[in-house]
């Protein structure tokens, strides 16, 4: 049986260095545990050796589309339970529904609040990580 961690581990994967900047900076205020991926491969290579507790994708990646990606992750043998949130541009009603078809958990639009993204992170990590009555904002 494994040991509970106390703190969660969550895969950022994102291609662009100013934006991979940004989040980083984000979830060290937040005081989050995290690794990040600046393609898809490393980002499945990361995903498969580690016990991850969420994953953050852009979905306009270089070497791959971000949709992809979450098929590969969704259909994982130790992936496939975890949950996704994608970043995006793409901001119409059709594009999030497609996300969310696609095996994304939740989704922000760029540009986020970084407010924004802890709520979607504190929204979709599993309540062990929180204390008991802690508020999980939807």
């Amino acid at each position: 049986m494994q040991a509970e961690r106390k703190f969660p581990l969550i895969l950022v994967v994102e291609d662009d260095e100013d934006n991979l900047i940004l989040i980083s900076h984000a979830l060290i205020f937040f005081k989050y545990t995290f690794i990040t991926a600046n393609n898809a491969q490393t980002a499945l290579e990361l995903a498969k050796n580690h016990q991850l507790d969420l994953i953050i994708v852009d979905i306009v990646l270089r070497d791959r589309n971000g949709l992809e990606l979450v098929h590969d992750l969704k259909h994982g043998k130790s992936t496939k339970n975890l949950p996704i949130i994608a970043v995006t541009a793409l901001a119409r009603k059709e594009d999030q529904n497609l996300l969310l078809a696609a095996g994304c958990n939740d989704y922000l639009c760029k540009p986020y609040l970084i407010d924004e993204l802890n709520e979607k992170i504190r929204y979709n990590l599993p309540p062990q990580f929180f204390h008991p009555g802690a508020l999980r904002v939807a």
